[in-house]
Parts: C-alpha cells; sequence; structure tokens
C-alpha cells in the first residue's frame, strides 16, 4: 500500500480552523485507504518568537536550551493535530 507523507509548515497550522481542516482533510484520505503520515511543523511565527524571548533574556543562549526551546513548537503543534484527529475517531 502505498503511503503518503504530508507535510505542514506554519503558516497551514496557524489558526483552530486550519488544523481542523488538515484533520477532516485526512481522516477523508484514510476512509478512502490511503496510508497517510502527517509532519507538522510549529504554528505561524511561534518559532520566531521564540527566539526573539531568548535573545532578550541572553546574548548568547546555551545552544542546548535553544533546541529545546525550538523543538517546544512542533510538539504544541503534533499535540494539538493528535486532539484534532482523536476527535474525529483516529488514533
Amino acid at each position: 500500500m502505498e503511503i503518503i507523507v504530508r507535510k505542514y509548515g506554519g503558516t497551514s497550522l496557524n489558526s483552530i480552523a486550519k488544523i481542523k481542516n488538515i484533520a477532516e482533510t485526512t481522516k477523508k484520505s484514510i476512509n478512502e485507504g490511503k496510508k497517510i503520515v502527517l509532519v507538522v511543523s510549529a504554528m505561524g511565527k511561534s518559532t520566531d518568537e521564540l527566539l526573539k524571548k531568548a535573545k532578550m533574556l541572553s546574548s548568547h543562549p546555551d545552544t542546548r536550551e535553544l533546541d529545546l526551546l525550538m523543538s517546544s513548537g512542533e510538539i504544541v503543534s503534533s499535540a494539538l493535530m493528535s486532539i484534532a484527529l482523536q476527535e474525529l475517531g483516529l488514533k
């Protein structure tokens, strides 16, 4: 069976309505028998905002903390997408 990978960037995820739409489109594709893998970026400009805040705190933030901070946006998007998919009966 063919696997379809769909990647959604920040602009595609910058509202709850857009996340719901992606979830509904994904459910439709799955109901058509397709295997879907979703890859999501951080919502909107959230990564830029987090980086800006880190640089307001320090001119040379530690890379470990920056890596953790930068990944948090994707974690939020993944959790919200998962919630939207579960609401539609998908696991």
